[in-house]
């Protein structure tokens, strides 16, 4: 008996209790903290977008790390002095052929020489040699007394003058820079860049900051270059980090040296500051 009205009388208590209770369960409640959640969600998303667009206009404002302009701003890469000193295949097949024309006695020479033909050699080999072969052919057969006759030297004088401008013509092709191969051209390139970026009393100044980025630089495009056609050359884009990371270093040294160096040499290069100052990412 006295169980029966305990069990009653709990029962009772739990079911007011719950009574109670019920209004602070409600679906009012949970549908409010449910889009509390759901506003909280979409700041988030809206933040990180918005994150994400800046970001992707940060890239698009910044220029090109490893060309050192902005995409579409080719022109200041083709105006700038190391773009006119760089000899490219394209321009080497677009000058005429070196050779000879025996009918009006003209010798035609290639416009890029081979490296190791200079301005000195070019004389000799052109101008000094061909003459003095001439010259001795002449004395050598005014010596024969058959042959001593005046219309016979002058004879002799055209026919050797025609034989030394076959000999010259033939020189000249096979010293033009058509015929090397890709390491030729970049020894003249390189030796082109110093000169060009070297002071005027110490025209071979490997030494100077300026020729370093300089030669960086072109470093930097002939492989960029390669890249492009082979993408999967993984030992070259390692290299390319590191030499853009080394132009930078240059760069920042002579900044600290000669500020007025520092923008001049970027304008000879065709980059801008933000190319090579802060953080670089290949």
């Amino acid at each position: 008996m006295l169980e029966t009205q305990l069990a009653q009388a709990s029962r009772s208590l739990a079911s007011t209790s719950s009574a109670r209770a019920a209004p602070l369960h409600t679906s009012a409640v949970l549908q409010a903290v449910s889009a509390r959640a759901r506003r909280s969600q979409q700041t988030l998303k809206a933040n990180i977008q918005r994150r994400e667009e800046l970001q992707s206009q940060a890239r698009q404002n910044r220029p090109h790390v490893v060309l050192g302009y902005k995409a579409g701003d080719e022109a200041k890469w083709q105006s700038s002095d190391l773009a006119k000193v760089v000899i490219t295949e394209e321009d080497i097949r677009s000058t005429p052929v070196a050779g000879f024309d025996l009918k009006n006695g003209t010798l035609r020479l290639p416009q890029y020489f081979n490296y190791g033909v200079g301005q000195g050699e070019q004389e000799r080999l052109f101008d000094k040699l061909p003459q003095l072969s001439v010259e001795s052919n002449v004395r050598l057969a005014s010596r024969t007394a058959v042959l001593a006759r005046p219309q016979d030297l002058v004879r002799i004088e055209a026919v050797a003058s025609r034989s030394e401008l076959f000999r010259a013509g033939e020189l000249a092709r096979l010293v033009d820079l058509r015929n090397a191969n890709a390491r030729g051209i970049a020894y003249e390139n390189r030796r082109r860049i110093i000169a060009a970026f070297s002071e005027p009393e110490n025209p071979h100044d490997t030494g100077r900051p300026e020729v370093q980025a300089a030669l960086a630089t072109y470093k930097i495009r002939n492989l960029w270059d390669h890249l492009s056609r082979c993408k999967k050359d993984i030992a070259n884009r390692r290299n390319l980090r590191k030499l853009v990371h080394e132009r930078a270093k240059i760069l920042r040294y002579l900044k600290q040296v000669d500020e007025d160096r520092y923008e001049r040499v970027l304008e000879r290069l065709g980059l801008e500051k933000a190319a090579v100052e802060g953080e670089l990412v290949v």
